[in-house]
């Protein structure tokens, strides 16, 4: 199965696919409204997707409430720095409303490790940094070896070169010599000063030695000194390590988006988690 496209509708950013069987509005133009909710209906309904999600602005929420649309999370602050946004969402199918595994066991277990970093180094001649375009296929590899099923073709350099180029930052741990250990990257969303901190995988060879952890705080500084309000990530729900990497890390718990993504192999639920780069 390919992977999903993105496009634009109006002026309006839009991820669509049989992969996740779904419309994500990456980036809402609110010009666009109220026509792009009818736009939206009717890509919906000719493509039979069961589920449309949207991240949107505070001031743009009732539009899309009127419309039928929950609430799944909200972050405070994320649109630059200032108004809040919301994760909403209509659902298409009854069975897509229905969650499958103990989400709210996961939860629990790592609140408990809410703001409990655990200092971490690199082993001796290790590197964490920026990636490059000479990084692309080793990436590409890793993600591959991880990652079943993506909502995007991480597993494919040319897909990785073309987002290197535009608002997409990757990064990665290599080992003393020169084996790519772990890779992460920072989604950039410059008109919103927010960026999603995403595409976390570390090599079966190299686990539970808090690679994920270094990453993120690797990520931040380099964030925060580009002038980004926001950060945040969409987590598989029922992954206790990456939801405790950014617990430990201080983020907030926005809320869970149900049945939201294609990935490893299934549909899962994902944990919105968020903070303040401005702290």
């Amino acid at each position: 199965m390919t992977a999903d496209t993105v496009t634009t509708i109006g002026n309006t950013l839009v991820q669509h696919g049989r992969l996740s069987d779904r419309i994500y509005v990456m980036h809402l133009s609110p010009a666009d409204l109220p026509e792009v909710l009818d736009d939206l209906d009717a890509l919906a309904q000719r493509e039979r997707y069961t589920k449309i999600f949207a991240k949107v602005p505070a001031s743009a929420l009732s539009s899309f409430i009127a419309r039928s649309y929950v609430v799944e999370a909200r972050v405070p602050g994320f649109f630059r720095g200032r108004e809040d946004g919301y994760f909403v969402a209509q659902f298409l199918d009854v069975g897509r409303r229905r969650a499958s595994g103990d989400l709210a066991a996961v939860l629990a277990a790592v609140r408990e490790k809410a703001g409990d970093a655990r200092p971490a180094a690199l082993p001796s001649g290790w590197t964490c940094a920026p990636a490059a375009e000479d990084d692309a296929d080793d990436l590409a590899a890793l993600y591959g070896e991880v990652f079943a099923t993506y909502p995007f073709p991480i597993a494919v350099p040319g897909y990785l070169r073309e987002t290197m180029a535009g608002d997409y930052r990757y990064f990665v741990v290599r080992t003393e010599d020169g084996r790519l250990a772990a890779a992460s990257s920072a989604e950039i969303y410059p008109d919103d000063e927010n960026v999603e901190m995403t595409d976390f995988a570390v090599h079966p060879d190299f686990r539970g030695q808090n690679l994920s952890s270094l990453l993120l705080l690797r990520m931040e500084e380099e964030m925060r000194a580009a002038g980004l309000k926001t950060a945040f990530t969409i987590a598989r729900a029922l992954s206790y390590p990456i939801n405790a990497t950014f617990a430990r890390a201080g983020y907030a718990w926005g809320g869970t988006l149900t049945n939201n993504t294609n990935i490893c192999g299934g549909f899962e639920s994902m944990n919105v988690w968020y903070r303040s780069l401005e702290e």
